[in-house]
Protein backbone atom coordinates (compact mmCIF):
# COMPACT_ATOMS: atom_id res chain seq x y z
CA UNK A 1 0.00 0.00 0.00
CA UNK A 2 1.20 3.27 -1.13
CA UNK A 3 1.30 6.15 1.85
CA UNK A 4 1.12 9.72 0.27
CA UNK A 5 2.07 12.85 1.72
CA UNK A 6 -0.89 15.34 2.09
CA UNK A 7 0.83 17.67 -0.95
CA UNK A 8 1.40 14.16 -3.01
CA UNK A 9 -2.94 13.78 -2.91
CA UNK A 10 -3.47 17.50 -3.30
CA UNK A 11 -1.19 17.46 -6.62
CA UNK A 12 -2.61 13.97 -7.35
CA UNK A 13 -6.80 15.56 -7.28
CA UNK A 14 -4.89 18.28 -9.32
CA UNK A 15 -4.21 16.11 -11.95
CA UNK A 16 -7.38 14.35 -11.92
CA UNK A 17 -8.80 17.84 -12.46
CA UNK A 18 -6.87 18.98 -15.14
CA UNK A 19 -7.00 15.94 -17.01
CA UNK A 20 -10.80 16.05 -16.98
CA UNK A 21 -11.31 19.64 -17.69
CA UNK A 22 -12.94 20.51 -14.39
CA UNK A 23 -12.43 24.35 -13.59
CA UNK A 24 -11.41 23.99 -10.39
CA UNK A 25 -9.82 27.65 -9.99
CA UNK A 26 -13.68 28.93 -10.30
CA UNK A 27 -14.73 29.96 -6.73
CA UNK A 28 -18.78 31.46 -7.50
CA UNK A 29 -21.44 30.08 -5.50
CA UNK A 30 -22.96 28.23 -8.22
CA UNK A 31 -19.70 26.19 -8.27
CA UNK A 32 -19.14 25.79 -4.70
CA UNK A 33 -23.02 24.93 -4.41
CA UNK A 34 -22.27 21.86 -7.14
CA UNK A 35 -19.03 20.88 -5.29
CA UNK A 36 -20.91 21.18 -1.69
CA UNK A 37 -24.29 18.92 -3.22
CA UNK A 38 -21.49 16.22 -4.45
CA UNK A 39 -19.82 16.35 -0.70
CA UNK A 40 -23.64 15.51 0.54
CA UNK A 41 -24.42 12.73 -1.85
CA UNK A 42 -20.74 11.34 -0.58
CA UNK A 43 -21.11 11.49 2.89
CA UNK A 44 -24.80 10.17 1.78
CA UNK A 45 -22.94 6.95 0.72
CA UNK A 46 -20.95 6.43 3.42
CA UNK A 47 -23.95 6.68 5.49
CA UNK A 48 -25.61 3.57 3.67
CA UNK A 49 -22.59 1.57 4.19
CA UNK A 50 -22.69 1.84 7.98
CA UNK A 51 -26.52 1.91 8.41
CA UNK A 52 -28.07 -0.67 5.53
CA UNK A 53 -23.82 -2.32 5.15
CA UNK A 54 -24.41 -1.35 0.96
CA UNK A 55 -21.06 -0.39 -0.38
CA UNK A 56 -16.99 0.35 0.64
CA UNK A 57 -17.15 2.39 3.68
CA UNK A 58 -13.39 3.24 2.70
CA UNK A 59 -13.46 3.80 -0.38
CA UNK A 60 -16.73 6.27 0.56
CA UNK A 61 -14.03 7.94 2.82
CA UNK A 62 -11.60 8.61 -0.04
CA UNK A 63 -14.51 10.36 -2.38
CA UNK A 64 -15.47 12.72 0.08
CA UNK A 65 -11.63 12.95 0.45
CA UNK A 66 -11.42 13.82 -2.67
CA UNK A 67 -13.97 16.04 -2.89
CA UNK A 68 -12.56 17.94 -0.06
CA UNK A 69 -9.21 18.33 -1.27
CA UNK A 70 -10.93 19.70 -4.66
CA UNK A 71 -12.63 22.21 -2.24
CA UNK A 72 -9.26 23.43 -0.75
CA UNK A 73 -7.52 23.43 -4.18
CA UNK A 74 -10.77 25.56 -5.54
CA UNK A 75 -10.77 27.99 -2.44
CA UNK A 76 -7.11 28.35 -1.92
CA UNK A 77 -7.12 27.04 1.78
CA UNK A 78 -3.81 25.37 3.16
CA UNK A 79 -5.32 22.39 4.66
CA UNK A 80 -2.17 21.43 6.40
CA UNK A 81 -2.67 24.74 8.22
CA UNK A 82 -6.09 24.81 8.93
CA UNK A 83 -5.84 21.25 10.47
CA UNK A 84 -3.43 22.34 12.63
CA UNK A 85 -4.90 25.57 13.93
CA UNK A 86 -8.19 23.60 14.10
CA UNK A 87 -6.86 21.18 16.03
CA UNK A 88 -5.01 22.71 18.44
CA UNK A 89 -8.50 24.90 19.43
CA UNK A 90 -10.48 21.46 19.49
CA UNK A 91 -7.73 19.79 21.95
CA UNK A 92 -8.36 23.14 24.26
CA UNK A 93 -12.21 22.82 24.19
CA UNK A 94 -13.85 21.51 27.49
CA UNK A 95 -15.59 18.03 27.18
CA UNK A 96 -19.46 18.32 27.05
CA UNK A 97 -22.17 15.20 27.52
CA UNK A 98 -25.02 15.11 25.21
CA UNK A 99 -27.09 12.56 26.46
CA UNK A 100 -24.77 9.30 26.56
CA UNK A 101 -22.73 11.04 23.48
CA UNK A 102 -19.27 13.40 24.34
CA UNK A 103 -19.37 16.28 22.20
CA UNK A 104 -16.21 18.62 21.97
CA UNK A 105 -17.78 22.10 21.12
CA UNK A 106 -17.64 25.95 21.83
CA UNK A 107 -21.52 25.47 20.88
CA UNK A 108 -23.46 27.47 23.70
CA UNK A 109 -26.80 26.53 22.39
CA UNK A 110 -29.73 23.99 24.21
CA UNK A 111 -28.43 21.16 24.15
CA UNK A 112 -31.26 19.27 24.67
CA UNK A 113 -32.08 19.92 21.18
CA UNK A 114 -29.02 17.52 19.44
CA UNK A 115 -30.69 14.12 21.79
Amino acid sequence: MRKESLQEMLNAVEQFHQKHGFDVRTKSIKTMQYRMNLMMEELGEVCQCITKNKGDIAEEHADLLILLLGNCITMDIDLTEAFWSKFEKIMNRPIKKVGEHTRVSDWNGDERKLH
